[in-house]
């Protein structure tokens, strides 16, 4: 996965949300520092009060909830260009945590002058607005693939939604850099190891996918997209119109 400066993460972020370079020029201006978090270390940690906002520039993430018996529910994950906790510029307390899925490359923005600036810069405090509730929808789909589809929809849309979102850092015909662990899919899904890879050597022998070494091969697009109910619209991609 590449890595970026603070300035190209910022104009990845930007470009999803329709900002020219002249309205993320106030962010830039903005004081950040440049941390690493290993993998499996915390970016976000539930209980703490943040004290700023991190832009992921290079590794991967996700966002987790643990319940009292030690189960993890994985709720998203994030690649480089987005911010995984811009809900911490209103909030005083993380209500969850983010872990970094492999080693991570974080720009962060203290809280109290990105606060600041939005107060001052009604068209990044709407942008801001727009990136939280874009997650919204994607935690919206993810409430109904766990709940409502079975367990080779529910991975096969998870596979399809991966796909869609690292095709920019791909090597093009869907063969995409996924560093995501088996164990990390069936937090993600909602289910068992076992069953996890029960299921993906299921669609490896269909013919749909490879998935080894951390690349995923998708072979059988449009087969996979209808096994997993797949519709991007919910991803509001700015510049692409949904696949149908």
């Amino acid at each position: 996965m590449i890595e970026l400066s603070y300035a190209e993460g910022l104009a990845r972020w930007a470009r999803r949300l329709e900002l020219s370079p002249d309205d993320i020029q106030p962010l830039l201006a903005l004081p950040h520092a440049i941390q690493t978090v290993e993998r499996d270390g915390f970016i976000v940690r539930e209980g703490e009060r943040p004290t700023g906002c991190a832009l992921l520039l290079g590794g991967s993430a996700f966002r987790l909830k643990v319940v009292n018996h030690g189960a993890r529910q994985i709720m998203a994950f994030h690649f480089p260009g987005e911010f995984v906790d811009l809900q911490n510029s209103l909030l005083s307390v993380n209500d969850h945590g983010v872990q970094a899925m492999t080693r991570c490359k974080l720009a962060v923005v203290p809280k109290k002058e990105l606060a600041a600036l939005l107060e001052r810069e009604p068209g990044l405090m709407r942008a801001m607005w727009l990136d939280t509730l874009i997650e919204a929808a994607l935690f919206r789909e993810w409430v109904v693939n766990v709940g409502r589809r079975n367990a080779r929809a529910r991975l096969a849309h998870l596979l399809c939604e991966l796909a869609v979102r690292l095709e920019e850092f791909s090597r093009g015909d869907r063969n995409i850099e996924m560093p995501i662990t088996q164990e990390q899919i069936a937090d993600a899904t909602g289910m068992t190891s076992v069953h996890t890879n029960r299921t993906i050597q299921g669609l490896r022998k269909e013919g749909l996918i490879s998935l080894s070494g951390g690349r995923l091969v998708v072979h059988d697009w449009p087969a996979l997209k209808a096994i997993g109910d797949f519709n991007e619209l919910y991803l509001h991609r700015a510049d692409k119109a949904p696949e149908v």
